[in-house]
């Protein structure tokens, strides 16, 4: 992934099972893949570390963990067990007491799919985007007016819009690969995204022909990660298991209780994204 160009590494997020893990293997996943990038020339690839929980202190033990590991910033969800308690100001509440003493910067992982719905508003966001230890939003929400509306008032970091020289670094990223175009487009930092577990070249590759404004072929290009990232999608996490192990021989069953996919199901999904495959194998490393 990181000779393919992606910018940073992402542990215990969605894909990476993290709600099945010890708070131990945790802190393992994240110290092996910064020794791994070390090992392999890429120092400077920052990692970024999920870390959510369903308290302030539980949180706070995890940014912690993830310090110690050699994590650079925590992703955080908002807690949804007790979703009746979540209001906008308990959720700003909980941000910023979590910020007030992380020993890591903060990215907001908005992703309502599995949080019980919960959908953090711009009004919200860019209230939070004031704390000097909240850098960014992950937009999980597939929401690109929303993101919009915030890179309108945060001016995040962008390839393509220009940001006042001493505008502090915040960061408005996509966080699904069917719409790094459109993020690009209305002032956005990038993306993090499942799909460039299996197809990094294709999503840097859509990313980098944006910010050269190379847009017809962008837009070919973000079609065809679309139709395929949307072939994962609908198999979530065993689907990406069963695409890695036949393409890149590891990837495994997803943890229990999730099941994996049945022999037929892999071959199928294998079948389906074959095509992608080969764009992907064609396109160069850039790093």
């Amino acid at each position: 992934m990181a000779r393919a160009g992606v910018a940073g590494i992402t542990t215990n997020g969605s894909n990476g099972e993290a709600v099945y893990l010890t708070r131990e293997e945790r802190k393992v996943v994240t110290r092996v893949t910064r020794s791994a990038l070390d090992a392999a020339g890429f120092s400077k690839v920052p990692v970024m570390v999920g870390a959510s929980d369903q308290s302030v202190r539980g949180t706070l033990e995890l940014c912690r963990d993830a310090a110690d590991a050699g994590g650079s910033a925590v992703l955080l969800m908002v807690p949804s067990f007790f979703k009746w308690a979540m209001d906008s100001p308990t959720i700003e509440r909980y941000f910023t007491k979590v910020a007030d003493a992380s020993p890591l910067p903060i990215i907001i992982y908005n992703y309502p799919g599995a949080v019980a719905g919960i959908d953090l508003d711009s009004e919200l966001l860019e209230r939070l985007a004031s704390h000097p230890n909240i850098i960014g939003t992950k937009f999980t929400c597939g929401n690109v007016g929303k993101l919009a509306r915030v890179a309108g008032t945060v001016k995040p970091v962008s390839d393509v819009v220009a940001v006042s020289a001493g505008t502090p670094p915040y960061f408005a990223y996509a966080g699904i690969a069917d719409f790094i175009l459109p993020s690009v487009l209305v002032g956005g930092s990038g993306a993090i995204v499942g799909a460039a577990n299996v197809f990094p070249r294709a999503c840097v590759n859509v990313y980098n022909l944006a910010i050269q404004g190379r847009l017809e072929e962008a837009r070919v290009a973000q079609q065809a990660l679309a139709k395929a990232d949307w072939s994962l999608t609908k198999r979530a996490v065993p689907g990406f298991k069963a695409i890695l192990q036949k393409f890149h021989g590891y990837g495994g069953a997803p943890r229990q209780p999730m099941g994996a996919l049945s022999e037929e199901a892999a071959k199928e999904l294998c079948e389906e994204i074959q095509w992608m495959m080969d764009i992907e194998n064609n396109l160069p490393d850039v790093a």
